[in-house]
């Protein structure tokens, strides 16, 4: 593409923020290409991107660190004269008015919040007085800095929103890159396409194409293996590298006894026909063995992670294999912790699960930049059969992380059951359209009941259904009475050593849409 057809663009910033990515995306929706460097880029990094897009803006993140705390994390100031728009959200708000002379103090606020908009223009034009916003801060600013002007106020925050007016510099204490904002999208679209003036000239690239040919580029005539789930992440990344490298890859699926009822045999039956060299290893004992008395769901991720790695590793081995391709994708590098300044949410075993030694060249991820939408848009261009593409999502470590505590046979074969009726009861009513996820959870609780005009004392199982778009925020579905009451009926009658069923109505944030 010559210089002059570059795409308008906009430089983001990472503080951190588990929404980082987030921000990306939305900008992009808009069809403006973004970018993200980590916080401590200097003007000079940000002008580098001149070869993939015209700057038009920048945009900080939120953060985990505070501006209070002596290591929290700075801007090189250079930043703020580069003469294009800057936004800050949340920590770029605190980070803003504490670099130019605001007050900023400890006062947390959290969850949606009115927020009132004194001014309304530029991100803001067209804003009702009245908004619902999503906040996530532990700061918060009392007073703008000099020459800063307020915008917008809460009930806890006087200066929820601020501007430079002559430099045109934003900031907002809420987060319109979530769902939670009532108009979050519009916020962000006044910013990028009219305070920016940034032209949405930018389509993305070919996805399966920039995959292939990253597989190719790291292999080049060597073989792989392909960790296959059988979820729609690992099915997507096991047909791309299919298409990379053909007889040159190995596709393994672990059964490691942590699976939903039937799953193994359904991973089986899928990929029996797509020209892949499928191995299923049975290994239920080894990793039951290794989890036998694990309570810390840190741990659990961990354990699995590693004897995952080592399955994978002889087999790559007998195969003659180097390289270890997985379906990881955007949103369980984020909960990880592997942007530079984010803490860690949970370990997901292909990611921050991996032990540090591991006997491959690399760890190759074709889905690492990917949001599961994007991935099964990419499932459908590759053909892949609709009920593989539309799966809901399924943990990597598997029922391990939604049994409580620790992990039996026992607990296993009640989860199994108990998952199996939620998802059977969703899917005959023809509820699923529209949902995330819909499981079962085992809780470490027990609880009286009657059975058999017997006192009993049993298990209580957790029902969670959730309706989300990309996993990054979620809110508990309002399924209907008659079908949580069949679920109920089913789960208490069927699996004997049940004496209670609760339905978790707690949305993400606060709480992670898996229980651990």
């Amino acid at each position: 593409m010559a210089p002059k057809d570059l795409p308008d663009g906009i430089a983001i910033l990472d503080f951190g923020g588990q929404y980082c990515h987030l921000i990306a995306r939305r900008v992009r929706e808009m069809n403006v290409y973004s970018e993200i460097l980590h916080s401590d880029a200097t003007r000079a990094d940000i002008k580098a991107l001149s070869s993939e897009m015209n700057l038009k803006g920048i945009i900080f993140s939120g953060s985990p660190s505070s501006v209070k705390a002596a290591d929290g994390l700075r801007l090189d100031p250079e930043i703020l004269e580069m003469r294009v728009p800057v936004l800050g959200l949340c920590y770029g708000l605190q980070l803003l008015a504490s670099m130019h002379g605001g007050k900023v103090e400890k006062a947390r606020e959290y969850g949606l919040t009115q927020a009132y908009v004194d001014r309304p223009f530029g991100i803001l034009e067209g804003m009702d007085a009245r908004q619902q916003v999503w906040m996530s801060h532990g700061d918060t600013v009392f007073e703008a800095p000099e020459g800063w002007t307020p915008v917008a106020h809460t009930d806890r925050a006087p200066v929820a929103a601020m501007v430079h007016e002559e430099k045109q510099i934003w900031g907002l204490q809420w987060h319109p890159e979530v769902n939670h904002t009532e108009h979050g999208m519009e916020m962000l679209r006044n910013f990028v396409l009219n305070v920016c003036k940034a032209e949405p000239n930018w389509r993305p690239l070919d996805a399966i194409e920039e995959a292939v040919n990253k597989i190719k580029n790291i292999v080049g005539g060597g073989k792989a293996i392909i960790a296959l789930s059988g979820g729609v992440d690992s099915s997507v990344a096991a047909a791309l590298a299919a298409r990379a490298l053909g007889e040159r890859l190995m596709a393994v699926h672990v059964d490691q006894g942590l699976m939903r009822m039937n799953e193994s045999a359904f991973v089986e039956i899928a990929f029996k026909d797509r020209g892949l060299q499928l191995v299923v290893v049975r290994a239920q004992k080894r990793f039951l063995d290794r989890l036998e008395g694990i309570v810390e769901p840190e741990t659990k991720r961990k354990i699995i992670g590693e004897e995952f790695i080592r399955v994978f590793e002889e087999k790559a081995k007998e195969f003659g294999a180097d390289y270890l391709i997985q379906g990881t994708i955007y949103p369980d590098r984020i909960e990880s912790g592997l942007t530079k300044n984010s803490d860690t949410i949970k370990t997901h075993h292909n990611v921050g699960g991996l032990p540090d030694v591991m006997d491959f060249k690399q760890v190759i991820d074709p889905l690492g930049d990917l949001y599961k939408d994007e991935v099964r848009g990419l499932g459908e261009r590759l053909g892949l059969p609709k009920e593989l593409v539309w799966r809901q999502p399924f943990p990597g470590p598997g029922l391990a992380v939604r049994i409580v505590g620790t992990v039996d046979e026992e607990k296993l074969e009640i989860l199994r059951q108990a998952d199996a009726i939620v998802v059977e009861e969703i899917e005959k009513h023809e509820f699923s359209e529209g949902l995330w996820q819909y499981f079962a959870v085992l809780t470490d609780t027990k609880s009286t009941g009657v059975k058999g005009d017997e006192r009993a004392y049993g298990y209580t199982v957790a029902v969670r259904i959730v309706e989300s778009i990309d996993a990054m925020t979620a809110n508990f579905s309002f399924a209907p009475w008659e079908i949580l009451e069949k679920i109920s009926n089913r789960i208490g009658n069927e699996i004997p050593p049940v004496t209670r069923i609760v339905y978790d109505i707690t949305h993400k944030p606060p709480s992670t849409i898996e229980w651990e």
